[in-house]
Parts: structure tokens; C-alpha cells; sequence
């Protein structure tokens, strides 16, 4: 990470852990999503980090049985680290809640809205907030609307996916049909934005506070996976290069966004800020990656946020609380 400055971060020393608040605790990663290899490592840094903390905590593979597994295995609550369908669109949180499971991050609401790329453009327009014009396409004959809507350039990319998994630039006609293919082998939703010309910005929030925001450079067509977990091109800017009354603005604007789509406890915003220093909101992720290369984790360390420390924040979105979706810790029976 570049800090611009280069001024030397200081590093908030970890507080002592009480953790018998937490009890046995599941780290649950893995599953079947297309972002089922990116979980894994989330997972696994997540569990070290409590485990160098004295907390007892163990990872779960979220495939056929897992829910039995957690239920007689006698674990307290779990901190959800799964990427993607399945794991990140409300569906597991469901099931947690009943049975009776805390659980980190946000709620079936804002997990399920979050998630759906379509109907958080609809919430976020209806409150007036800045999101990239866009066409869904469900079948061949909507693709007949794009061109005459958006234009060209045009972002095509799945409803329901992250990590940029099926997604494609399109700069002429012929490559609209392919580009929606792709994508729909993914997800029969398929979304098709309008390309802003501009910067990618990336905005993390732990509770309600944000993080130091980060600018993405890439040399890449856009911030694509390979850009995201693979290149050793891609550029983290933190400080991010605006000014600070800006980046407050732009803070606010992604804390607002993540708010309106019920998503709480943490989570990250994904913005671009055109070439006239307008900003589009992409999407919310709220259950981002965290390896020690991840973005939450970089802000976190220019705000003085250990990685250990983070992990144990973010685990205590799993106490009990009130959250956009009703009370989030569930009586067992």
C-alpha cells in the first residue's frame, strides 16, 4: 500500500481479549460460489487471527452439511466469511437466525439487497444518490435496448456476483452478445451499466465509521479479478490523492449508500468518480475479502487498526445489538 506521504503508520497495539464474551466461535468459508478459492483465504486469515487473539475459534467449510455440523458441535455464534451467492446474499443468514446462530455482519435484508446489483441502483435512485445508468437484461431480445439507452462503452456483468466474476468491457456492437453469454453462464441476470470514464474508488465502514479511502489503479481495461487477487500491476493509493473536505464528502455519500440498502456492522462501498469529479456508486459488498492483502484490511492499518484488531470488531457485530434488519442476536431455544 502506498501512503502517499510517506508518513509511517502507527499500528494500535491489541487490547487484552476477554474471550469467553465470544464462546467457540466458526469461521464459515468456503461453499460453492464463484468466489469459493477467495473465501478460502478470507477464512483461514480471519481464524488465525482470532486463534492469535486466545479465541477459540475453528473453520467450517460451508458445503452439504454444514449446518448440522455447526448446531452439534456447540459453537457460540459465527463470523460469516463467505464470498458470493450463498454466502453474502442473505441466504445463509436466514438459516443462522433460525437457528438461533449470531452471527457477524449484516442481516437477511441487507445481505439479500446488497447482493442484488439491480434493486440497489432502484433504492439508491429513489433517494437521489449518483449510480451509472443501466439496462438488465433477463434474455437476447433486451440487448435490443442497450445501445439506443446507454451507448458505448458498456459494463456487462452478473446480478449477483462479485470479485468482477463474469464480467466484461464492451466497446462495439459485436461484442454485446458475448460479453452477456458470459456473464448469464453465471447469473440469468445479467446487468449492463453505462462505462464511466474516471478513477475506481473503494470506501470501507466498520460500524458507522469509515475508513481511509483507497484509489485502484490498474493498467488492466478495469479493476477485473485478475486486477483484484492476481496482478502485481495494481496500484492501492491510500491516502487516496483528494482533498480531505472531498474524501469526507465521498465517505458520507458511500456511508449513505450502504445505510439505504440495510446493510450494518461492516462492509465496503465500490465508487468511480468521473473525469469531472462526479461520483457513480457501483456496489456494496458486505462480507468483503480479508487476507492481509485485502482492502478493508489496508484501510484499517492507515487508520491504526490492527489486522487482529478488525477481526475482533468485526466479530463483535455478532454480540447482541440492534441492526437495519430487528435484533441480530437470536434467542436459542
Amino acid at each position: 500500500m502506498s501512503t502517499g506521504s510517506g508518513n509511517v503508520v502507527k499500528q494500535v497495539s491489541l487490547p487484552a481479549v476477554d474471550a469467553r464474551r465470544y464462546g467457540r466461535v466458526a469461521v464459515l468459508m468456503g461453499g460453492t460460489s464463484a468466489e469459493r478459492e477467495v473465501s478460502l483465504q478470507t477464512g483461514s486469515a480471519v481464524c488465525a487471527a482470532l486463534q492469535r487473539s486466545g479465541i477459540d475459534a475453528r473453520t467450517v467449510d460451508a458445503v452439504t452439511g454444514f449446518l448440522p455440523e455447526l448446531s452439534r458441535s456447540g459453537y457460540d455464534r459465527v463470523f460469516i466469511a463467505l464470498h458470493g451467492r450463498g454466502g453474502e446474499d442473505g441466504t445463509v443468514q436466514g438459516a443462522l437466525a433460525t437457528l438461533g446462530m449470531p452471527f457477524t455482519g449484516s442481516g437477511v435484508l441487507g445481505s439479500a439487497l446488497a447482493m442484488d446489483k439491480v434493486r440497489s441502483k432502484w433504492i439508491w435512485q429513489c433517494h437521489g444518490l449518483p449510480t451509472p445508468a443501466s439496462v438488465e437484461v433477463t434474455g437476447s431480445a433486451d440487448l435490443a435496448r442497450v445501445l439506443p439507452e446507454l451507448g458505448l462503452p458498456v459494463m456487462v456483468k452478473p446480478v449477483h456476483e462479485g470479485s468482477s466474476c463474469g464480467a466484461s468491457r464492451v466497446i462495439d456492437a459485436a461484442g454485446l452478445d458475448a460479453a452477456w453469454r458470459k456473464a448469464r453462464a453465471l447469473d440469468e441476470r445479467v446487468l449492463v451499466e453505462q462505462w464511466i470514464n474516471g478513477a475506481e474508488y473503494t470506501v470501507a465502514i466498520l460500524g458507522e465509521r469509515v475508513l481511509p479511502i483507497i484509489k485502484l489503479e490498474t493498467p488492466n481495461e478495469f479493476y477485473d479479478y485478475e486486477a483484484k487477487y492476481l496482478a502485481e500491476t495494481t496500484r492501492y493509493l491510500c491516502p487516496c490523492g483528494l482533498s480531505a473536505e472531498s474524501e469526507h464528502e465521498l465517505g458520507q455519500l458511500a456511508l449513505r449508500a450502504f445505510q439505504l440498502v440495510g446493510a450494518s456492522g461492516w462492509g465496503r462501498v465500490d465508487l468511480m468518480l468521473d473525469d469531472h469529479g462526479r461520483p457513480s456508486l457501483l456496489e456494496v459488498n458486505t462480507v468483503p475479502g480479508m487476507t492481509s492483502h485485502s482492502l478493508v484490511p489496508m484501510a484499517a492499518r492507515h487508520a491504526g487498526i490492527s489486522f487482529e484488531e478488525l477481526v475482533l470488531q468485526i466479530l463483535d457485530t455478532s454480540l447482541p445489538a440492534a441492526s437495519a434488519d430487528g435484533p441480530r442476536e437470536v434467542a436459542r431455544a
